[in-house]
């Protein structure tokens, strides 16, 4: 029976670390050539912890943001990206709303 709950425990573990892993924001290192600015934007993205342990929409918030604020725009990337957090507390949960801003930029293909 001890080796079952070793067994348990392990697992738990293993899917409580799993759970906190987020998605990275994807920038690139572009060159004023390879693009065209099509304007600035902005887009938010909110997570919650519920009872300051379960995750919800929390990881990734900063690439939802992020996709949304390219996807008004019509464009394929960001530059000059600024990142804002917020927060806000009740009683079973607290939530962030990440807020992303820059300008939005169409690249040119390559012929």
């Amino acid at each position: 029976m001890k080796h079952l709950s070793k067994i348990a425990a392990s697992a738990l573990v293993v899917l409580a670390l799993a759970g906190c892993t987020g998605t990275a924001m994807k920038t690139q290192q572009l060159d004023s050539s390879q693009y065209t600015v099509v304007g600035h934007s902005e887009a938010t993205a909110t997570g919650i912890m519920l009872f300051g342990v379960i995750p919800i929409r929390q990881n990734n918030r900063f690439v939802r943001a992020q996709t949304a604020a390219i996807q008004a725009k019509g464009g394929d990337a960001m530059i000059n990206t600024q990142i804002q957090e917020n927060w806000f507390w009740a009683w079973v949960l607290s939530g962030y709303t990440t807020k992303v801003s820059g300008d939005v930029v169409k690249l040119k293909t390559v012929q």
